[in-house]
């Protein structure tokens, strides 16, 4: 009895990364598992490095009619108790069988994609809310986080290999670059902080619009675009403070993974952010698309020593507590053998 997991996304960004790792913790918790992935060289050397058979499908548009009865063979083979579809691409091409069909909800997806599922999982309870919302069962939706931890081997980046000053205060930002993101908002209140360097980790059809950006603002020697980066606990052990000021978000993975690395975080206050966050407690929320009040915040945080080692160390009992890997897995695990798999 096995979970067979399908994503359909061929792209990098935070759910297909979250997708791996989830995959591969469940896999050290001793849970049986498949994968149906849509073409990506890494990620798929990456699931078979950790023992979770692969078959790699087209996961086209509509006019695919080869996808869904491939991944059916492929469920069958594998002893299928439970299908786990990642997001609306996978879950149009999940097919009916003697298995469960569980959707995996990281947004506010449309769920037609989703008729005759037998449950969702959503990762903020504001999702979860918001499916009931819609008309489906309540009895059928379980909220489970995503998990954040820091390797014990990854050490920080080398400032200089990135023209980074030692001793300047160095933020990070992390995510696509993407208008949700508000990477324009962070390089906004750089300009106001005329000590410190940015950091922006992610790709995204804005990056010539953010650069040109930079170089208007007057702060592009100040500002490093990193693209895609695979060592992404290294950035978080590197920077003083993790600005990240979304417009739209709703978790805040980012949140999760700088308190699991000890970075104090200074956010907008859009809907995963506002949720994760106790202002003041374990973070600093500031006003979606104000620049000033991140700039102040920032300041704030580079100025306060204590409070940033006070943010830090609660955002670490945070994860302990709600977002450990071994937290979050025995959530999974409980839901599969709901449905016969484990």
């Amino acid at each position: 009895m096995s979970v067979l997991h399908l994503l359909g996304t061929a792209g990098e960004g935070g759910a297909e990364t979250y997708f791996v790792d989830l995959v591969e913790a469940l896999k050290r918790a001793g849970l049986a598992e498949a994968a149906v992935i849509r073409a990506n060289p890494a990620r798929e050397a990456r699931l078979r490095k950790a023992g979770v058979p692969v078959k790699v499908l087209r996961f086209g548009g509509p006019f695919d009619i080869l996808t869904k009865p491939a991944a059916s063979g492929f469920a069958a083979l594998q002893k299928t108790t439970v299908a786990l579809a990642w997001m609306n691409r996978a879950a149009r091409h999940t097919p009916r069988g003697p298995w469960a069909r569980i959707g995996r909800l990281g947004g506010y997806y449309s769920l037609k994609y989703y008729k005759g599922f037998d449950h969702l999982v959503a990762n903020t309870e504001d999702i979860a809310d918001w499916i009931v919302g819609q008309g489906w069962p309540a009895g059928r939706v379980t909220c489970i986080p995503n998990f954040a931890a820091a390797p014990p081997d990854a050490g920080p980046v080398d400032r200089a290999a990135l023209d980074t000053p030692e001793d300047a205060p160095l933020l990070l930002a992390m995510g696509r670059l993407h208008e949700n993101k508000a990477h324009d908002v962070s390089l906004q209140a750089l300009a106001q902080l005329p000590e410190a360097f940015l950091w922006i980790a992610g790709v995204g059809p804005l990056e010539a619009k953010l650069k040109g950006m930079a170089e208007a603002l007057g702060v592009a020697n100040r500002v490093r675009f990193l693209g895609w980066r695979t060592d992404a606990s290294a950035l978080y052990r590197t920077a003083d403070v993790c600005v990240f000021p979304s417009r739209f978000e709703p978790l805040g993975n980012v949140v999760i993974q700088s308190w699991a690395h000890g970075l104090p975080v200074i956010a907008a206050d859009s809907q995963g952010p506002k949720a994760l966050i106790q202002d003041g407690g374990d973070g600093l929320l500031v006003p979606v698309d104000d620049a000033n009040a991140l700039a102040a915040g920032v300041r704030r945080l580079l100025a306060e020593p204590m409070l940033r080692a006070r943010l830090a160390a609660a955002g670490g009992a945070r994860v302990e507590a709600e977002f450990s890997e071994a937290a979050v897995v025995a959530q999974w695990k409980a839901l599969f053998a709901d449905y016969g798999a484990g």
